[in-house]
């Protein structure tokens, strides 16, 4: 594949790849019910700036998404080089940032690099190379999130480029820079296009527009009020400037005439549109100027090369391999929280805090048969299990929604849900461990909880664990099902308040109603309280007490702890694995790979 360099004196050299000719014909895409794009025909040349203008709700995004590949139209059909889209050399660079703001800029790079780029062809090189051209070299160990906004997204532009993209798609790059910064990100994209690569943007700031080589503008409606040449747009219109333009279009809606191209039809065989399509709609005629502007810089497309499947000692070596996946992402995560002090925090003092509220709670004793406590030993066995719940439910509540954009971006080409919740498990795993060890611990040393031999507590241990884990995974799924971290944080006591008061431990499951019963077997808390009580034979304990209160308050919770602990950790095995997989589904959901 033939190669060119970007870059000049300022910034460092940049290789890119030839740009691939992007090309939509007759596209049409409805969403829950409604159309919101309507026969938009257009192509973007290599070489060239391509813009998606029009007002908000026009439709910008959802085009750049089907031109890219991401979501498939309803009609019509959308070909790169003259095939269907390939995530293989493609780059997208969403509005939200798409590198992990607690990280150093050269760290979180080299994260995105060790994924997308195989192992052996010098991921680091990459990124001190595009660091240079971009001239962010300077901010390589500053961290993401006290960067400029334009140099933020610059970074965001920066991940892209380190697998040397053919095609770029941004999603209004511009959008809340002030007019400097967006003229030198504009400079930027235009000297990424003249290096060869074929640059696609959305944007709804005027002064872009004259920037660009071709402007596709949509009417509110989602039809193409206007494609081809910027300069020739304000005469079609009959305005004065391009930001008199949005006003025109808005006035006019639908009405909007953008003058009829040719009939456009897609090759069966060459699978390449017909030469009429490279004439701009909306112009009154195709622009010369325009076309040998795209032939100059358009390169002979390169032969392609044979594919050589991996054989099994190269199968590691993959981008995309599993293992090797997992391991890049288990690190970045564990940087993630020993750099993020907050989260730091949160992990390690919420365990201490609880444990210490605990040890304040409940008076030593209750589980002495000379001097019983038959409600006080239920209750410490009750908020035993609920810590554990706790602690697995906020590891978990916010690890996903925060990172959203990223995953998002991530699985367009590589990333594979499977190794990225491993790679959570593996770092948050290790810490609830050592949480639930310190919370059975301490309340044992403190003489809150009997003594008794090491397999009991050993069965303990795993109960509260097992609880722990489901409560992880169910914390994993509701941060991939909401869209910002305040529904994350509003969702902790709404998961909190039904786990206390079906777990039978206030209202025993034999005196709920049928609706409470029924609903206490959806509980982890429920299952991990009941198998604690198993394994300390609660029911058994004070059988033939003297204590009034002894015999009929443990009558009360029937056979709740006459099972086998094996019960117990079988329902939380199973709602671990449940809401793992149910993680995996919405994630998919949320964020399909290209071209589905």
């Amino acid at each position: 594949m033939t190669r060119r360099w970007f870059g000049g004196s300022r910034r460092g050299a940049l290789m890119t790849g030839h740009g691939i000719r992007v090309a939509a014909c007759d596209v049409e895409r409805t969403v829950g019910g409604r159309t919101v794009l309507r026969g938009v025909s257009l192509v973007a040349e290599a070489g060239e700036v391509s813009a998606i203008a029009g007002g908000s709700g026009s439709g910008k995004t959802t085009l750049l998404d089907t031109l890219a590949g991401i979501r498939p139209p309803s009609a019509g059909e959308v070909r790169h080089d003259g095939g269907r889209p390939d995530a293989r050399g493609l780059g997208y660079v969403p509005q939200d940032d798409i590198l992990h703001r607690a990280l150093p800029l050269a760290h979180s790079l080299r994260y995105a690099a060790a994924l997308r780029v195989p192992a052996g062809e010098g991921p680091a090189d990459a990124v001190d190379r595009t660091l240079a051209a971009l001239g962010l070299t300077e901010r390589a160990g500053q961290r993401v999130g006290t960067l400029s906004g334009g140099e933020r997204k610059r970074a965001g532009i920066a991940v892209e480029l380190l697998t040397r993209p053919r095609v770029l798609f941004l999603d209004e790059p511009t959008s809340g820079l002030d007019p400097a910064a967006a003229a030198e990100l504009m400079a930027l994209l235009q000297a990424l296009a003249r290096a060869g690569t074929t640059v696609v943007l959305t944007t709804h700031a005027p002064a872009d527009l004259a920037r660009c080589d071709r402007v596709a503008f949509l009417a509110p409606d989602g039809r193409p009020a206007y494609v081809g040449d910027p300069r020739a747009m304000c005469a079609h219109f009959g305005v004065a400037t391009d930001a008199d333009v949005y006003a025109a279009v808005a006035s006019r809606g639908a009405s909007v005439d953008a003058g009829r191209e040719p009939e456009l039809q897609l090759e069966p065989e060459l699978g390449a549109l017909e030469p009429e399509l490279e004439q701009s709609a909306g112009v009154g005629g195709p622009d010369p100027a325009a076309g040998s502007r795209a032939a100059e810089a358009r390169p002979a497309p390169a032969k392609p090369a044979a594919v050589r499947r991996p054989g099994p000692a190269r199968a590691a070596g993959r981008a995309d391999h599993p293992l090797r996946q997992w391991s890049i992402l288990a690190r970045r995560d564990l940087e993630l929280i020993t750099r993020d002090r907050l989260t730091a925090a949160m992990l390690i003092g919420s365990p201490l805090v609880i444990v210490a509220m605990f040890a304040m709670l409940f008076r030593p004793g209750a589980f002495d048969p000379l001097a019983p406590s038959p409600s006080g030993a239920a209750m410490i066995l009750f908020w035993i299990a609920f810590g554990g719940f706790f602690f697995g439910l906020t590891y978990g509540l916010l690890q996903i929604c925060v990172e959203l954009p990223i995953v998002r971006r991530e699985r367009l080409t590589v990333l594979r849900i499977g190794p990225y919740l491993a790679a959570k498990f593996t770092v948050l795993l290790p810490i609830l461990v050592l949480a639930d060890v310190l919370l059975l611990a301490v309340l044992r040393g403190m003489n809150r909880l009997p003594a008794a031999s090491w397999s009991v507590y050993g069965s303990l241990l795993v109960t509260l664990l097992l609880a722990s884990a489901a409560a992880l995974a169910l914390g994993l799924l509701t941060s991939a099902a909401v869209t910002e971290v305040g529904q994350a944080t509003l969702m902790l006591p709404l998961l909190c308040f039904p786990q206390v008061l079906f777990s039978g431990a206030f209202v025993p499951v034999p005196r709920m109603p049928a609706i409470g019963h029924t609903l206490s077997y959806a509980m982890t808390n429920r299952w991990a309280f009941e198998a604690l009580g198993s394994d300390l034979d609660l029911s058994g304990r004070w059988a033939h007490s003297r204590s009034p209160l002894g015999p009929p308050l443990l009558a009360s919770y029937g056979d709740s702890f006459d099972h086998s602990p094996l019960l117990g950790w079988a329902v939380l095995a199973g709602c671990a694995a449940l809401f793992v997989a149910a993680t995996c589904a919405v994630l998919a959901r949320r964020c399909p790979r290209a071209g589905r």
